[in-house]
């Protein structure tokens, strides 16, 4: 059974820094596109980044790019998101996520979902 496993959220000030840890059981990770989604209070869920099979290339929605970082650690099963320079409108569920596809950036092209972790940032 694949299981994923978040954590790192929290309650923050806008311009603090989260880290966000996402582990993988049950299922070979070295291979699958790994990402982030977020889904705020009366939204839909959204593509917030997502890193491919070999970690060579990301991908990011533009409201977080150059902020967030996205990496993942292979030998540990765990991928991450690194965001900083945090806005209230960041604030949302964070779901992790993993795809069999080398590379994923769409909700449905992912099959394997994590429980999901609050973030909440304070103005």
């Amino acid at each position: 059974q694949v299981q994923l496993v978040e954590s790192g959220g929290g309650l923050v000030q806008a311009g603090d820094s989260l880290r966000l840890s996402c582990v993988v059981s049950g299922r070979v990770f070295s291979n699958d596109a790994m990402g982030w989604f977020r889904q705020a209070p009366g939204n839909e869920r959204e593509f917030v980044a997502s890193i491919t099979g070999n970690g060579y290339r990301t991908y990011y929605t533009d409201s977080v790019k150059g902020r967030f970082t996205i990496s993942r650690h292979n030998a540990k099963n765990t991928h991450y998101l690194q965001m900083n320079s945090l806005k209230p409108e960041d604030t949302a569920v964070y779901y992790c996520a993993a795809s069999p596809r080398w590379r994923a950036t769409m909700t449905n092209e992912y099959p394997y979902w994590g429980q999901g972790t609050q973030v909440t940032v304070s103005s």
